[in-house]
């Protein structure tokens, strides 16, 4: 039996723009996806601190080092520039393999940049 095991988790990011009328996904600096262990293509939950919403979406690599932080398409209604997010990333394991992992996660500061 397979369960969903979250894998990864991108906190206290805060929106940097969004773009209402693009095709869809969250654009997000290429640093912080690889230090989260998150590939672009890759499906996430985004939840907004602020408002409560959560969506799923794929990731789109922004500018590395650029702390970009962007909600696209419909997402761009759910959340506004200096929303604070809680971006997640899950992996199906079976139960044994979930024993042995932990959720890799990183912190951000209130300009996207990771905290030591």
């Amino acid at each position: 039996m397979l369960i969903t095991f979250c894998k990864s988790k991108i906190a206290h990011g805060r929106i940097t723009q969004a773009e209402l009328y693009y095709e869809g996904s969250i654009t997000i600096d290429e640093a912080i996806l690889s230090a989260a262990g998150i590939l672009p293509g890759e499906k996430v939950e985004v939840l907004n601190i602020n408002n409560g919403n959560r969506l799923e979406t794929y990731v789109i690599a922004g500018k590395a080092h650029s702390g970009q932080m962007c909600l696209n398409g419909p997402a761009a209604r759910l959340g506004y520039v200096g929303d604070k997010l809680i971006i997640l990333s899950y992996v199906l394991v079976t139960q044994d393999e979930a024993r042995g992992l932990k959720v890799k996660a990183i912190y951000l500061d209130d300009a996207n940049k990771i905290k030591a």
